[in-house]
């Protein structure tokens, strides 16, 4: 898919009462914009939509529709409404007209929601993962980070080494930050992003990093030839070099990733 330098699109402000998108007016009570956030990705076609750009990168709004299999004037209508609840933003190159999730918190929302509601949740996790594509529960991106058996596994051993604290939420130990830095992999947090935080997994049905650090460690591994993609799919494979790098750094076995 092309990525290319574009120009934000951004969209006007909502007005005081009746959106003309259907969506709550900000001045409505926290259950109205709830109920209008929930209506929002209740719909199908705008569901497929956010699940296809998990893959964090911009799509347009005619792969969009092919996707989920809709009309393209139907998908522009969708994209509107996406676009004015700040879950996508859009940019335009030319005549084309670029989507991609809002932001990391964005993504993070639409993966545990998926993880809540995908069938046999409530079954062990390997089971759920059976019924996914095998590339994509082995390792796949969640916007810009590791998730699947991938994802899980650099998650576990982490905590297994003292890099990474999962009591109470996610937290890098001091061995932690300094495994990072040793990688070159810069940890200020940008905006409102912290430096981790974690994704529920569904697939594996378990916390996998997120964050900061999750990402620069996603974005090393692809830089490095540790993952590579698969097609145009979210899922990544560990390459060779990967299984000895991962192996050396953190004591993943090789067999897990495979």
């Amino acid at each position: 898919m092309p990525q290319t330098s574009t120009t934000p699109h951004t969209p006007h402000p909502a007005r005081p009462g009746a959106d003309p998108l259907g969506l709550p007016a900000p001045s409505a009570s926290p259950g109205s914009l709830l109920a209008g956030f929930a209506a929002l990705l209740a719909d199908e076609t705008r569901a497929v939509f956010c699940l296809s750009l998990l893959d964090g990168r911009a799509w347009t709004a005619g792969e969009l529709a092919r996707e989920a299999g809709v009309a393209a004037s139907t998908a522009s209508e969708h994209i509107g409404k996406l676009i004015a609840a700040r879950l996508v933003t859009e940019e335009r190159q030319g005549r084309h007209r670029y989507v991609r999730l809002a932001d990391a918190t964005t993504a993070e929302l639409v993966e545990s929601l998926a993880a809540h509601v995908m069938p046999g949740r409530d079954s062990p996790h390997i089971v759920l993962a059976s019924r996914a594509s095998g590339a994509m529960a082995r390792g796949r991106t969640c916007y810009d980070h590791f998730a699947g058996r991938l994802g899980v596994a650099i998650t576990q051993a982490m905590g297994r080494r003292g890099l990474l604290l999962m009591d109470a939420g996610f937290a890098l130990t001091d061995e932690g930050m300094d495994w990072f830095r040793e990688r070159g992999i810069a940890l200020q947090s940008a905006g409102r992003r912290p430096v981790v935080s974690s994704c529920l997994d569904w697939t594996e049905r378990r916390r996998h990093l997120a964050g900061v650090a999750g990402a620069g460690l996603c974005r090393l591994a692809l830089e490095s030839n540790w993952c590579v993609r698969i097609g145009t799919e979210r899922a990544v494979r560990v390459t060779p070099t990967g299984e000895r790098v991962f192996a050396e750094l953190l004591g993943i076995e090789p067999s897990i990733l495979r």
